[in-house]
This record gives structure tokens, sequence and C-alpha cells, in this order.
């Protein structure tokens, strides 16, 4: 029993100390969703469910000791973000008088996309984890990550149910929401810039 409560607590460690950022990600989405009506809160639960699940996947592979997608890639997948959020504020730009914020992400696979570009540096911290520990302690720490991805959409559909905050975004939305996925894009991309130029420079 204790080992079971020992993985359970690292798993909820793990998985809190890697996704503070998600929850930011999640409040806007819900945020946005409330405002414009899109993305519908099950398209932000399913894309987060379906992006966590392609990292824990991907970083399981790994642990078996395969390498789906190189790590010098792992940056360019922040033009996820970066491209929504352009998207976003051209189309800011164009709805001149109207400051509800534009549906940056509106399905679930833009949102799985942001999720998984988002989380794309967490796969070098899971994968030594799942290597070191057995099958039953994996699956037990997925489960833990399953009830984590509810824990963070409750919480930021909470936090997005603000007044203040929502007046926040009634009054500059269409401003914050693409520069906050902008934002993100950038971090990414900028994070990973030393190993995109080990990896495509001369």
């Amino acid at each position: 029993m204790d080992g079971i409560a020992g993985t359970i607590t690292a798993a909820c460690g793990m998985f809190a100390a890697t996704n503070v950022d998600d929850l930011i990600v999640l409040t806007v989405l819900f945020l946005s969703g409330r405002a414009t009506g899109s993305p519908r809160p099950w398209q932000i639960w399913a894309g987060q469910y379906t992006g966590i699940a392609a990292l824990v996947l991907v970083s399981v592979v790994a642990a078996l000791g395969l390498t789906i997608v190189p790590d010098a890639w792992i940056g360019l997948l922040g033009l996820v973000p970066l491209a929504l959020g352009v998207r976003g504020l051209v189309a800011a730009v164009r709805s001149r008088g109207h400051d509800g914020p534009p549906a940056v992400a509106s399905g679930l696979l833009p949102i799985a996309g942001v999720t998984i570009a988002n989380g794309a540096d967490n796969i070098s911290a899971y994968t030594p984890v799942f290597r070191s520990i057995g099958p039953e302690s994996t699956l037990v720490t997925v489960a833990v990550f399953a009830a984590g991805v509810a824990l963070w959409c409750l919480a930021a559909s909470w936090l997005g149910s603000h007044k203040k905050v929502i007046d926040l975004l009634d009054q500059h939305g269409r401003w914050l929401v693409p520069i906050a996925f902008i934002t993100i894009g950038a971090l990414i991309v900028l994070q990973s810039a030393p190993d995109l130029r080990q990896a495509f420079g001369p």
C-alpha cells in the first residue's frame, strides 16, 4: 500500500509541476468559450485529454527506447499556438468596434495541438520516470494524470467564471487572447532555439 501511495504522491507532484502553465492556457480557452461560444466546454475537455494522452504515449514509447520525435524538433510544435495567435490577432484587427475576443482555438484538434505544443518539453521529464518504474506504477501514474486533467479543467473553468476576469476579457479580450497564444508559442520556440540551431544549422 505504501508503494501505491508513494507512486500516487509522486505522480501528483509531477503532473502539477509540469502542467502549471497549462492551467493558464485552459483558463484562457474557457474564457474565450464563454465570450464567443467557441470552443465549447466539451471540446476543451476532449482536446486536453487528447493532448495529454499523446504526450504520455510518446513518453512511454520513448521510455522503451524508441524515438518518435527527435528532441530538436519539439520546439517546432510551438508554431501551433503561435500560428493560432497570429490568426486570432488578424481577426481582432479586422473586427474593429467589437471588443469580444476572437475564437483562437475553436475545435478539439487545435486545442489538442496547443496542449501538445505547450507540454512537449514534459516528455523529457516523463520519459526517465516511465523508464524507471514498472508497468503497475506506470498504470497508476497514467490514472493520476487522467484525474489531474479533470481537476485542471474544473479549476480553469472556475477561474474563468469570475466576474472581474470576464469583465477584463470583455474589455480587452480581442487582444489578450491572441497575444497569450503568441507568447506561449514564442516561448516554446525560443526555449528550443539551441536545439533547433544544432539540428538545422550548417
